[in-house]
């Protein structure tokens, strides 16, 4: 199916700890270009997250948002230091002793002391916070996906609409060529028997000048790659996938032999089509840059 570089997806995943929310966008970019703001604490997995996408998205300008709320309390623990707490005693008994005074110290005293109880974070459980992670990245991804094939069916059906317009200035073309060449024959006739007035024209003479501008004017081979261009755009269309680089390639191939058949036109109905030729070509080379 053909897909749009433009698009949007956005989830969001409530547990009991936390509420992840994810949102992406997109616009054309001649490669993928991810760009990632997230918390810091989900640093550790951006390389992950990267890899995820890519089995998503092969084209375009992404910016990927990443929100998180904590509803835990804190995440943090008391630590009761018993070795410092024991050199602490140790030390005042010491000092009671040394000086000849009553060691009063008592746990409050003692729980004040530097370092015998501190408050530690809890480590982050990486597995399960990835779980709920890579659950939201998917939802958002495949959310995302399905505005990018919706928009790539639009852009589908107008562009197989532009082909069809493209086909039938070819044919034009390929039916006019013919007769400006007899136009031509029967031009010169004319001229030469007005200049020559009475005189015999030789015959070969008159069919040696057609046959040189039928050559100079020929573009039979233009229409005829013209037209496998643009079947070859319509099949490609029709299969689907990340077709965008081979479709604009392809254009400027169409616009290329477009050129030519202008260049050698030496008819003004011929030049009109050539100029539409043109004209299609480059409004189907601009929709293309939509296509991933």
């Amino acid at each position: 199916m053909l897909k749009s570089m433009t698009g949007f997806g956005r989830s969001e995943i409530v547990t009991d700890e936390c509420k992840i929310s994810v949102e992406m966008k997109s616009v054309n970019h001649r490669y993928l270009d991810l760009g990632i703001k997230m918390p810091k604490k989900f640093n550790y997995f951006e390389a992950a997250i990267r890899n995820l996408l890519k089995g998503y998205i092969q084209r375009g300008k992404v910016d990927l948002f990443i929100s998180y709320e904590d509803y835990t309390e804190g995440n943090v623990s008391l630590r009761y230091n018993r070795q410092l707490a024991a050199e602490y005693m140790q030390a005042f008994k010491e000092m009671a002793e040394q000086f000849g005074i009553e060691n009063d110290v008592k746990v409050s005293a003692l729980s004040r002391c530097p370092e015998v109880l501190t408050m530690e974070q809890e480590p982050e459980d990486e597995d399960k916070m990835w779980k709920v992670l890579e659950t939201a990245l998917r939802e958002a991804a495949e959310r995302f996906v399905e505005t990018r094939k919706a928009e790539g069916e639009n852009l589908k059906a107008d562009l197989l609409g532009k082909l069809d317009s493209m086909t039938e200035l070819v044919s034009y073309v390929e039916e006019r060529s013919p007769k400006v060449i007899a136009e031509y024959r029967e031009k010169l006739e004319s001229k030469v028997k007005e200049l020559l007035e009475s005189a015999s024209v030789e015959e070969s003479r008159i069919l040696t000048e057609v046959t040189i501008f039928a050559d100079k004017i020929c573009v039979d081979e233009e229409t005829v790659r013209l037209r496998s261009h643009i079947e070859s755009t319509r099949a490609e269309l029709m299969a689907g996938g990340s077709i965008g680089r081979k479709l604009d390639f392809i254009a400027q191939e169409m616009n290329r032999e477009a050129n030519t058949i202008l260049s050698k036109a030496n008819d003004l109905e011929i030049s009109d089509r050539a100029i539409a030729l043109k004209t299609e070509i480059e409004k189907v080379r601009e929709q293309i840059q939509n296509i991933e």
